[in-house]
């Protein structure tokens, strides 16, 4: 039970992007070497162990792995490493000049229980997929830790990029409740010196950091209320960096103060549907239907103005993608043609029937996120015209419903959200779809290292995801991000994650001129 609360908070919080604080110090020219960073993230907690985004965990953080421009994997607070026994043995040899913000000196201890912690089933981490095949983990001396598998996955160095927690600050606190999450010691670029709960977060730069002092002496992490504020308080300066929806870059575009970085995402929205919920384990397979009804190039020209991309599946943004299982193009006919087939019967109110009953649901949308709100609305108009009774609502606990827009998305290695998000049982899995043959092509795919073995294996999963859909997937929306001019050094062309998160990847490397 503790761990259900925990989701449905932290999902709330996340997708939601709730938030209330006052205003801070103004970011104007006066401002120094400071970002003032709007951000509709409460952090209540700082939790990268137990869960999974937080934009501002690159910040304090390290992984003995990294990701580059590209998101491919290179080294962090592991110097180098060997893989052994056809991927089943990882060895890390760590560096010796790192350092935890309160001085501490890093070691192999700290690894050995950050992941620990994530597989402690009691703490219920939603990361701890990318860990259930590791069976030992030996500190073999202050520098070096090694992990043994159960059997290969090719991804671990992926997750080797999870944060490291310090196990002298940790030890013996529940990883849930622990003081130590609001104002969390790292071993990253920036330190928090100042938590002010619900109003702002203060980072000053890590003189010591190992990989050379960053240029920025200050990040501040403001906390506004709504997406729409934050362009408010961008215009007037109260910040100097953020991200913005589609409908406020207008206000932007053509003014010299401000540089405009339209990034691209793995970020797709879908409707999620709710396999534990009586509407969905009686009408599973009428979701292939609703797949057809949807007008995904109207949606990503009315709801994020052309910022995006028509969303077929999960990896559109990844190099094991299959086009040619892209199947859902907007086809009513083709919906009503699947629903007939199905025993569905359309009455003279003009709704589609089953058994007798109405085929009917609601799609929700947390309501301080217009963009999902938005995309709620303009599914249910569409699904509406082809004759099933949708509505759109709004809801903080749209988990619990029976339908609702998600968000997810990554750029990193493809068993990244396609194993922790659709396998049977996973962390992530919120909708609890399972499908024997899907878990096993993802399985296939994580025990290659094989680039065609993979990729045979990805394109059969992407099939099964297509023929028995967990969600219908509508778009990828691209980070929209606006900040003063003066700030130098971002990289434009990076794909970032869920929420646009990884633009602070290279943060060492910013100025402000």
């Amino acid at each position: 039970m503790k761990r259900l609360v925990s989701i449905l908070l932290l999902i709330a919080m996340m997708l939601t992007l709730a938030a209330c604080g006052q205003d801070a110090a103004p970011a104007d020219n006066d401002a120094g070497n400071t970002i003032v960073y709007g951000t509709t993230d409460e952090y209540t907690e700082i939790n990268p162990a137990i869960n999974e985004h937080c934009e501002i965990n690159v910040l304090i953080f390290n992984g003995l792995t990294a990701h580059d421009a590209d998101n491919q994997i290179i080294p962090c607070l592991a110097s180098d490493w060997t893989i052994e026994e056809n991927g089943t043995v990882y060895t890390f040899n760590l560096r010796d000049d790192v350092k935890w913000h309160d001085g501490e000196a890093f070691t192999a201890d700290d690894v050995k229980f950050t992941i620990e912690m994530i597989q402690n089933p009691d703490n219920e981490s939603e990361n701890a997929p990318n860990y259930e095949d590791v069976e030992s983990i030996e500190v073999i001396d202050n520098s070096t830790v090694k992990f043994t598998l159960s059997e290969p996955n090719y991804a671990f160095l992926e997750y080797m990029s999870m944060a490291v927690l310090p196990k002298h600050l940790l030890e013996g606190e529940d990883p849930h409740t622990s003081s130590y999450f609001f104002k969390p010691v790292g071993t990253g670029p920036y330190k928090v010196a100042v938590h002010d709960d619900g109003q702002s977060i203060t980072l000053e730069k890590n003189e010591d950091y190992f990989l050379g002092t960053p240029n920025i002496d200050t990040i501040i992490f403001k906390i506004v209320p709504d997406n729409s504020a934050k362009a408010l308080q961008l215009q007037s300066g109260e910040l100097n960096f953020t991200q913005i929806e589609p409908k406020d870059l207008a206000t932007f575009e053509g003014k010299d103060e401000y540089s405009i970085f339209d990034m691209t995402t793995a970020d797709y929205r879908a409707i999620m549907y709710n396999f534990s919920d009586d509407m969905w384990i009686e009408n599973k397979d009428l979701i292939p239907a609703i797949g057809y009804a949807i007008d995904r190039n109207a949606i990503v020209d009315a709801v994020v103005i052309g910022h995006g991309m028509p969303a077929y599946g999960p990896l559109q943004r990844n190099i094991y993608n299959d086009p040619a299982t892209e199947l859902y193009t907007y086809d009513p006919a083709k919906c009503e043609e699947l629903l007939a087939a199905a025993g569905c019967t359309k009455e003279s109110d003009g709704y589609w029937y089953r058994n007798g009953n109405k085929i009917s649901f609601t799609i929700y949308a947390t309501p301080s996120d217009q963009v999902r709100v938005d995309l709620a609305r303009i599914c249910a108009q569409q699904l509406q015209a082809v004759g099933l009774d949708v509505s759109a609502d709004v809801s903080t606990s749209w988990i619990s419903q029976n339908s609702g827009i998600i968000g997810w998305g990554s750029p990193f290695d493809a068993d990244d959200h396609m194993y922790k998000i659709f396998g049977t049982g996973k962390g992530a899995n919120y909708s609890a779809y399972s499908s024997a043959d899907f878990d096993r092509f993802v399985t296939e795919a994580r025990q290659s290292d094989d680039s065609e073995v993979r990729k045979a294996a990805y394109s059969k999963a992407l099939a099964e995801l297509n023929n028995n859909p967990p969600y219908t997937f509508i778009c990828y929306v691209n980070a929209i991000y606006v900040g003063d001019s003066r700030i130098k050094g971002i990289n434009p062309k990076t794909v970032l994650g869920h929420h646009g998160v990884g633009i602070f990847w290279n943060v060492c490397d910013w100025t402000i001129e």
